[in-house]
């Protein structure tokens, strides 16, 4: 299975948790809309270089968003794409809970206020960035093999965005049971 799905697969019982987690951060309700919430964490998996996971969650933010083009271009360089002000300076708290949660300042989140991100906004990000960079380095300290047909992440992301994070990844509970 690819990605973050073999090692579930090994471990059901720690799968759920982390499918739970996943599922309130990313599919959940929230004031920021469910592609807003899979960009950062496609933001942040490019960031870490994680092949699989910055595809399947970029997949699924093109999906919510209808806009492939947008989330390459955030990938690459979130200050001039065509997102929300209050976005990118989510994304740049995203950006340095990646490299180290102490790099976030009081101007970075001063920033994100001025741009009316919520404090539940702003919690959001940090623990979306901080759980993508543990799923990151889970799924590739592990060795996981990705996809390179984007066909297959599509598709996935379909089934991902209408179901959620949990139903859709029950099989994987199911398998070792």
């Amino acid at each position: 299975m690819p990605g973050i799905r073999g090692p579930m697969a090994l471990r059901p019982e720690t799968a759920k948790p982390l499918n739970e987690l996943v599922d309130v951060l990313l599919h959940g309700p929230g004031t920021l809309t469910p592609g807003e919430r899979e960009l950062i964490a496609t933001f942040v998996s490019a960031r870490n270089d994680c092949s699989y996971c910055q595809t399947i969650h970029g997949a699924v933010a093109a999906h919510h968003l209808k806009d492939e083009a947008l989330v390459s271009k955030v990938k690459l360089d979130f200050e001039h794409a065509n997102i929300s002000a209050k976005l990118k300076a989510l994304l740049v708290i995203a950006g340095k809970v990646q490299q180290g949660g102490q790099n976030v300042t009081a101007d970075d989140i001063a920033r994100a206020k001025a741009e009316s991100a919520s404090d539940l906004e702003i919690h959001d990000t940090v623990l979306i960035a901080a759980a993508f960079c543990m799923f990151n380095r889970y799924v590739d300290g592990l060795a996981t093999w990705a996809p390179e047909d984007p066909a297959f992440y599509r598709q996935r992301a379909a089934k991902l965005a209408a179901e959620g994070y949990v139903g859709t990844n029950a099989e994987l509970l199911a398998r070792k049971t």
